[in-house]
């Protein structure tokens, strides 16, 4: 089994990689999707979450109001780090049952937004890192997910520095231009990936 460590800023293109590598037959283990599962209604993370922040971060339907926590988390450092407190050794947990689900010799791939925040790299095998400049993310999380500027800087200054995250990325895929290209460079990587999972 290689364990491969996913990780890039907001606004990077993370997800579509993780999409392509799922084509190519790579076990994806989603951190963003399990902290979801974590939190859902009648769960302990849930009930957790609601101790800490107060029934505000709510809906009616008793499903987590991620806008109105996002407010509150982005905007203190400290409240952030509670709610990863809770979080995250769930996402944990969840992501090793996961991956101990995987063959013998299946590449895994964590899907890790935070990756380089939490000092996680020592746990992967190599870390890939999906990287493209500041500016075209920000221009992306404004045209294509409709944030204001404002929140958008707000949510990429809470990640990581994009020199913290290649610093610590033994492959970078570049999606600074087109699908096609990130298209080639993801079967490039793939092609390694498969070839390491082989010899080990």
């Amino acid at each position: 089994m290689l364990k491969i460590g996913l990780t890039g800023g907001i606004g990077a293109g993370k997800s579509e990689v993780s999409r392509l590598f799922a084509a190519h037959g790579a076990v994806i283990v989603d951190s963003d999707l399990i902290a979801r599962e974590v939190v859902a209604p009648g769960t302990d993370g849930l009930a957790a979450v609601v101790a800490e922040f107060g029934p505000e971060v709510l809906r009616e339907d008793g499903t987590l109001d991620r806008p109105a926590l996002g407010a509150v988390v982005f905007a203190d450092p400290e409240r952030l780090k509670a709610l990863n407190a809770i979080v995250h050794p769930l996402v944990r947990a969840r992501s090793a049952e996961l991956e101990a689900a995987a063959a013998p010799d299946a590449v895994v791939v964590h899907d890790v937004p935070l990756l380089a925040e939490n000092g996680l790299a020592p746990l992967f095998d190599l870390i890939v890192v999906v990287d493209a400049a500041d500016e075209v993310r920000l221009d992306r999380l404004v045209r294509l997910r409709g944030m204001a500027e404002e929140e958008a800087r707000a949510r990429m200054d809470a990640q990581a520095s994009r020199a913290d995250r290649l610093a610590i990325a033994d492959l970078v895929i570049d999606n600074g231009r087109g699908l096609a290209e990130l298209s080639a460079r993801v079967d490039e990587v793939w092609a390694e990936l498969a070839e390491r999972a082989a010899a080990s």
